[in-house]
Parts: structure tokens; C-alpha cells; sequence
């Protein structure tokens, strides 16, 4: 496999010690990426307080916490790392409801090594090339080349996740116009139906979020009462 750049850190957090420990970590070493390894959610702060890391491959059955909620506390807090979920729920919604939480990417159990290390390449590589900008500039928000990284008006760039991607490529082709909830819905499951639409609401906050403490603008988007969201021209 390809080398990977010099200190991308993973920090895997994996209960079951065997697969943690005489799997994961030895195989991702000899991939070239470095390697540090928890078995419960409760030592997750004290270790991203040592070392933030570039990517957090993490199990959704911890014994202390659930991964979701790992997830979505990550995303809110370190938007700007990588996620990769891994699970033993292979059924779509759970998928769904992985990636709407934040994470890049969701891998079943049990892992295909080559899979899950061609994922975190993948993901290594978006993390780390830089956002473009155009070699001439157009006025408002875009998407740069990628579609991994949203650029100001003033130019500035914030990285995005691939579900944050998806809404904003939504959001840009539709300028101005109202989105309804469901046609929002529908870019993450063909089911509406088994997906909570507050997870939207909380995504869009994220994004929101993260666009004004990244580029330190407001991004123009806004709720519409009863029927869903807008993307405004500034």
C-alpha cells in the first residue's frame, strides 16, 4: 500500500482487547500509520487532551458509552478529525444514523483489514491535501473541486464530513430556495420513516457551528418554520 504521510495519528477505541490489540494495532502499524489504542469511552478525553488525533477508528458496542453518542460528541467538539465507525449492525439505518452522527465512514464487522486500510488512506488523504481555491475566485459560498471543503466568500476553508458534503452540495445548487425536511431527509435513507428528523436539525447546527468557528462568518442558512431550510445569497 501506499506510504502515508509522517504523523497521522489514529486513535483506536476498541473494547474487545484481542481484535484491539493483536489485530488492529499491529496492522495499521505496518500500514505506517501511528498507532495509539483505548479499550473504554471514559479515557477518551484524557487521551485527546495528550495528542488530538487525525483519525478516532471506533467501535459502536463500548462497554461504558455508546458509540453514537461517541460520535456525535466528537463531531461536535473536534469537527476537523476523521471518523471511522466500526460495528457488528450491518442493517442500513444503523449505517444511516452513523454517518448522519458525523462519522466518514461506517465498516461491519467482521473488518476486511484491506478495506478498512484502504478507508483510512482515503480518509488520510482528504485530511490532508489542502482546500483550493479556484484559480479565479467567484462570489458566495462553494464547494471546492473535492467537494471535501467549503469556501467563503472572503476565501477562507473549513473541511467538511462526506454528510456534511451532501447538504451543502444540496444547499449551493438550490440557492434561495426552500428545502423541505424530507427532501433533506432523503439524501441519507430511502426510508424518512426510520430516520429522526431531529438528527437533521443537530447536523445543521454542527454545520453551522463549525463554519462560524472555522471561518468566523455566519453561514446563511436558515430554518424555515414548518417546512425546512434555505440557503440564502449574501
Amino acid at each position: 500500500m501506499e506510504a502515508v504521510p509522517p504523523a497521522m495519528h489514529v486513535l483506536v477505541l476498541e473494547d474487545d482487547d484481542l481484535l484491539r490489540d493483536r489485530v488492529l494495532v499491529p496492522r495499521l502499524r505496518q500500514f505506517g500509520f501511528d498507532v495509539v489504542a483505548i479499550g473504554q469511552a471514559a479515557d477518551l478525553p484524557g487521551q485527546l487532551s495528550r495528542r488530538r488525533p487525525d483519525i478516532v477508528l471506533l467501535d459502536v458496542g463500548l462497554p461504558d458509552a455508546d458509540g453514537f453518542d461517541v460520535t456525535r460528541q466528537l463531531r461536535r467538539d473536534t469537527s476537523e478529525i476523521g471518523i471511522v465507525m466500526l460495528t457488528g449492525r450491518s442493517r442500513k439505518t444503523d449505517r444511516v444514523r452513523g454517518l448522519s452522527e458525523g462519522a466518514d465512514a461506517y465498516l461491519a464487522k467482521p473488518i476486511d483489514l484491506d478495506v478498512l486500510g484502504a478507508t483510512l488512506f482515503s480518509l488520510a488523504r482528504r485530511l490532508r491535501s489542502a482546500c483550493t481555491l479556484p484559480e479565479s475566485l467567484t462570489r458566495g459560498w462553494r464547494l471546492g473541486a473535492d467537494g471535501w471543503c467549503l469556501i467563503s466568500p472572503a476565501g477562507g476553508t473549513a473541511a467538511l464530513t462526506k454528510t456534511e458534503g451532501r447538504l451543502m452540495d444540496k444547499f449551493l445548487k438550490n440557492i434561495n430556495r426552500v428545502i423541505s425536511r424530507e427532501e433533506l431527509i432523503a439524501l441519507f435513507t430511502a426510508d424518512a420513516y426510520d430516520f429522526d428528523p431531529h438528527r437533521l436539525d443537530s447536523l445543521i447546527h454542527r454545520l453551522r457551528k463549525k463554519v462560524l468557528t472555522v471561518l468566523g462568518e455566519p453561514l446563511p442558512l436558515n430554518a424555515v418554520h414548518r417546512e425546512g431550510y434555505v440557503m440564502v445569497r449574501v
